[in-house]
């Protein structure tokens, strides 16, 4: 990716969102949601049709169209670009499938350390993953400066996780046996998959990304001692060497965010680790979160998602609740996780809505 790509891009209008992560002034609070390009919109389906959802990842242009759809519906303040967490294991080697009922599936799950013998052990990112780093810069085009985009990887155990369950999993018993009985083994895949995240990251920010989220979406899943040992420095890994690698190329560096969900028992770890916004899910009180994180953190989140099931006049009670409780400075609203996909979409506006109506007001007060 030419490094000089971003003098091509249009100006940004709107920064707020930027500016938040940095932990600078705002003027409201900046909002958008985690799986804002999603099945609830009736033009997502009509854009994806039938087609086979990792194909949809491989199409820069279908991908640049799902990402800008919330847009035009909703006046968020960042878009995140359209794919998924698990194009890295595919790039790794291994076939992942989406089944209709069930999710991605990996037909041939790692069963042993000799089926790690078998994923790549290097990566080009540039070969291999090409076509999100395209659908980065063709995003950043037709978003014409209206909001930043997102870019965003999963954490290495989230990702180990579904390489060795084969799916989704109440208990991840099979990985997690993983950590207790073939510990080398786990660190080996989990530096293999680290590098892979690192250059991934980095060639989205090349690409165009403003911003980076890692999604250790499988956090809740490990206590604390595993957390610290299998997650938490890899975590801490990515943040630092792609910010690295960005001051090497002569990059200019972005915001980055870590959300880590369940991992309620690491917010102070998560807090310094190297990441300017640490996300969080709705099971955090916001002003615990406040309280142990310090104030040179931006927090991101976290209202429940299943409250965009209530009436519109609840969501704007629950909102206001959650903005008192997160202050009106160093803060990104969120969901506490993904929109659902049965979800109204009238629903998600009367949250943003809320959040840009209470923060303004909170913000005149401050």
């Amino acid at each position: 990716m030419d490094k000089n790509k971003h003098e091509e891009f249009p100006r940004l209008l709107n920064d707020t969102f930027l500016r938040a992560a940095r932990g600078e002034k705002t003027e409201y609070t900046p909002v958008w949601c985690m799986r804002q390009a999603g099945r609830y919109l009736q033009e997502f389906r009509q854009t994806r049709g039938d087609q086979d959802f990792f194909a949809t990842c491989r199409s820069p242009e279908t991908c640049c169209e799902l990402t800008l759809q919330p847009l035009r519906r909703f006046p968020l303040d960042a878009a995140i670009i359209f794919s998924d967490i698990l194009v890295i294991p595919q790039a790794l080697g291994m076939e992942v499938v989406m089944v209709a009922g069930k999710g991605p599936t990996f037909p041939e799950p790692l069963k042993n350390m000799e089926d790690v013998q078998k994923l790549r052990k290097t990566v080009d990112v540039a070969a291999e993953l090409g076509y999100v780093f395209t659908a980065i810069t063709l995003t950043r085009h037709k978003l014409q400066g209206k909001v930043p985009l997102i870019g965003f990887s999963g954490a290495p155990w989230t990702l180990m996780s579904y390489m060795i369950e084969g799916g989704g999993s109440n208990t991840m018993s099979k990985a997690k046996s993983w950590l207790y009985q073939h510990p080398e083994a786990s660190h080996s895949l989990l530096k293999l998959l680290t590098n892979v995240i690192v250059d991934y990251l980095v060639g989205q920010v090349h690409a165009g990304a403003q911003a980076l989220q890692l999604f250790e979406s499988h956090a809740g899943h490990l206590g604390s001692e595993q957390f610290a040992e299998f997650a938490l420095p890899y975590i801490q890994s990515i943040a630092k060497r792609v910010k690295s690698q960005l001051k090497e190329d002569g990059q200019h560096p972005v915001p980055m965010i870590v959300f880590a969900k369940g991992a309620h028992y690491a917010l102070e770890d998560l807090a310094q680790s190297g990441y300017e916004v640490v996300g969080l899910d709705w099971t955090i009180n916001p002003q615990d979160a406040r309280q142990r994180t310090g104030k040179l953190i931006t927090l991101q989140g976290n209202l429940d998602p299943c409250a965009l099931y209530a009436s519109k006049e609840k969501i704007g009670e629950l909102v206001k609740k959650m903005l008192q409780g997160f202050g009106c400075q160093r803060y990104i609203a969120n969901l506490g996780h993904g929109i659902y996909p049965d979800m109204n979409p009238e629903h998600l506006g009367a949250f943003v809505d809320a959040v840009h109506k209470h923060s303004r007001y909170f913000n005149e007060s401050c």
